[in-house]
């Protein structure tokens, strides 16, 4: 391998020379980890039976009920039969973790690489790959697509309509989900799933106040018609951003969803979701002010409808509507005085509409066989004259048509077939193939093993983005040159899983051993040769090209979920990723190893706490700018923390909570390339901590 990571990296550290635990060469990781995913199943349940703790020594105690999952192939699902691997953050974990945002959450997540390159902005990845703007692994709200052509096809986390509050759970598919999903789920799914309108009716409202002047607040209303429910959330979310940076947000959302029972077969659910705010960007001394100080307007809104018809407890179809339409509005001031250039506006403003239809037919067949079979079209449109110099408006059309078939074999085979033939616009179809098999060893114990090819669609600003900047006619910079020749990248995917229940703490274990290579990876080249623009020798031009080599990831992560004693909860992900290029940079994208360590503890009388430790390593989190820059923030240890304490003020239930992230002090998680390029190796974007008091009314 060209490169790669040469050695197993300290789980957590907090310094260089305090590692918590001792390293070994990776390429002696895999023969273990082969054998522990073989032959664990055999005795991990009965040599620690005779160790457990007299709380969970009935084995009805310490058996944990799987969950149900419905994001892996469409259809519910435990955990143990899904063609996947699933990480399921549920509606307790987020609430007991007090995190502000959906981005923090999906750090403890193995295999998410997840960073902030200032305080109003998210970089969310799976292993790490991808450009400024990831759109590698697709991310849904019920099912409904939040990419956005118009915040360079990615997801806009900051301006997402959606409250933390109002989040039932996320379903995390950590490996190519594209087989159900399509182009978008190259590297996985991230899907968000909200909670039923029904559910817990009444009022709730809270406030927020704290450091970086943190002023938060939001509510909920819901309440029951005779045919249903309904629940309206609001939220306003504020702050200045980490110290010494440029990046306050202020940000208000609001969401209504109705869930109404048309018939004794048909349901409708309809949701109404939109965010308002102004957000921080730039830094005061960028090149020609290239990225100067200035704010980012945005206005999102999404309507989502969902028709539901059970025909028979076997036999629902579904169909959905969405249309998701953004606005941002962008503008500033460049200029280059030593060259006699004063003012160069520049102007990022974009606006952008996807309308999409989808209908889906689940049937069981037999107690042995469902099947799901599935279409689906979409069109994007979006207009950006800066963006897409001479053809402001660009457009894209899609069609699908997907199917899964899962069989039970034999009472311990399960096996599930599924494939997704895609089009966009006049290009030839792909095909996107999956072939999985769960065997259950026993009632606690699963190895899945299984393949997937997949493929994913250049983004519209790949193929097309044509950013000029004008001064008195003169071509001054073309930092982005289109290539409509670019090729859909390819992956492969190989991997091998073992979920088990052990009776050691009550534990949950899952684990997966993964290859993943992927052909015409897509990344941005730069392009001295191209002189035209007048100032070329100093911010030189680049375009998105697929690189010639294959990029291949292989590793392997696991989670842990552990309740070792009343009250206690026990989380712990780590993954450990070789990375193998014969680009350099491509590889610096993916950080080699991560680790998180949360416990969640009911301390009785109402307390309760929270802590989490997150180790990252080095990463470089997108290609910048600045082509030529090719700088790595540095792996850190970082801890968020959470107290809280429940009582009833005059028969009201209140909850009062002193929250904080990022008390590790102060660190680079992502660099902002083409202003760390002027200043050398000093990292200028530092997180910093965060820490703010919540009040809870009628907590739910």
């Amino acid at each position: 391998m060209n490169q790669g990571v040469k050695s197993w990296p300290p789980v957590f550290s907090f310094g260089r020379s305090a590692p918590l635990f001792d390293h070994f060469p990776l390429g002696t990781y895999f023969p273990p980890i082969l054998f522990c995913l073989l032959f664990a199943p055999f005795f991990a349940n009965t040599a620690l039976a005779g160790e457990l703790p007299a709380a969970v020594a009935d084995e009805q105690d310490f058996l944990t009920a799987l969950p149900i999952v419905l994001t892996p192939s469409r259809l519910p699902q435990p955990l143990n039969e899904a063609p996947a691997a699933v990480t399921v953050i549920d509606r307790e974990l987020i609430r007991q973790t007090g995190y502000r945002d959906i981005p923090r959450l999906l750090r403890l997540v193995p295999g998410m690489q997840v960073g902030q390159e200032r305080g109003d902005s998210h970089w969310v990845t799976y292993h790490g790959l991808g450009n400024d703007y990831p759109s590698w692994m697709q991310v849904l709200v019920d099912g409904r697509s939040v990419y956005s052509p118009g915040n360079f096809d990615g997801v806009d986390w900051t301006a997402l309509p959606v409250t933390v509050d109002e989040i039932e759970r996320i379903e995390v598919v950590r490996g190519t989900n594209s087989a159900a999903y399509g182009a978008n789920a190259f590297l996985g799914v991230i899907n968000i799933i909200t909670r039923h309108s029904a559910d817990d009716p009444g009022t709730k409202a809270s406030a927020s106040a704290g450091s970086s002047r943190i002023r938060d607040a939001a509510l909920e209303l819901g309440g029951m018609t005779e045919t249903g429910s309904i629940r309206l959330n609001a939220a306003v979310r504020q702050d200045d951003g980490f110290a010494g940076l440029h990046d306050g947000q202020k940000m208000a959302i609001a969401s209504l969803r109705s869930d109404q029972r048309i018939s004794d077969h048909d349901e409708l659910m309809v949701r109404f979701a939109a965010s308002s705010g102004s957000r921080e960007l730039g830094y005061s001394d960028s090149t020609f002010n290239n990225n100067a100080e200035r704010s980012s307007d945005s206005l999102n809104a999404a309507l989502h409808l969902q028709w539901r018809h059970t025909a028979t407890a076997d036999d629902e179809w579904l169909l959905h509507y969405y249309r998701n339409q953004d606005r941002t509005y962008e503008e500033w001031t460049a200029s280059a005085p030593l060259f006699g250039i004063s003012a160069v506006p520049l102007n990022r403003d974009r606006n952008s509409v996807r309308d999409n239809l989808e209908l889906q037919h689940s049937q069981t067949l037999s107690d042995a066989l469902r099947t799901l079979w599935g279409m689906e079209v979409r069109h994007d449109e979006v207009e950006s004259p800066f963006l897409y110099y001479g053809n402001a408006r660009q457009g894209s059309d899609l069609a699908r048509l997907f199917g899964q078939a899962e069989w039970r074999i034999q009472p311990r085979w399960n096996l599930n077939l599924s494939a997704l033939a895609e089009r966009f616009d006049s290009e030839a179809p792909h095909l996107s193939p999956r072939l999985f098999a769960n065997w259950m060893l026993t009632p606690r114990d699963t190895l899945r093993f299984g393949y997937a090819r997949a493929w994913r669609q250049p983004t519209l600003f790949e193929r097309y983005g044509d950013v000029r900047a004008m001064y008195n006619g003169t071509l001054l910079v073309q930092p982005y040159l289109p290539n409509p020749d670019l090729r859909a990248p390819r992956i492969d995917s190989l991997e091998m899983g073992y979920l088990s229940q052990l009776q050691a703490w009550n534990t949950r274990l899952d684990a997966r051993l993964f290859n993943e290579r992927i052909e015409n990876y897509i990344t941005r080249v730069s392009h001295p040769e191209f002189t035209d623009p007048a100032l070329s020798a100093i911010l030189p031009s680049a375009r998105y090209e697929n690189l010639a080599a294959p990029v291949t990831l292989r590793g392997f992560e696991y989670q842990l979920d552990s309740r070792p004693l009343p009250g206690m909860r026990l989380l712990f992900s780590h993954t450990l990723i070789d990375r193998s290029c014969n680009d350099a940079a491509i590889t610096r994208l993916t950080s080699p190893y991560s680790a998180t360590l949360t416990w969640l503890q009911d301390w009785g009388n109402r307390w309760s706490s929270t802590l989490s430790l997150l180790r990252m390593g080095p990463m470089a989190g997108g290609t910048g700018f600045v082509p030529q820059s090719q700088y790595v923030s540095s792996a850190y240890t970082t801890l968020d923390a959470r107290l809280a304490h429940r009582a009833r003020f005059r028969g009201m239930p209140l909850e009062i909570a002193l929250a904080g992230t990022g008390l590790g002090g102060h660190h680079q998680e992502i660099a902002d390339r083409s202003e760390q390029f002027l200043h050398g190796a000093n990292p200028v974007n530092q997180s910093s901590p965060m820490v703010w008091l919540t009040l809870t009314i009628n907590p739910k």
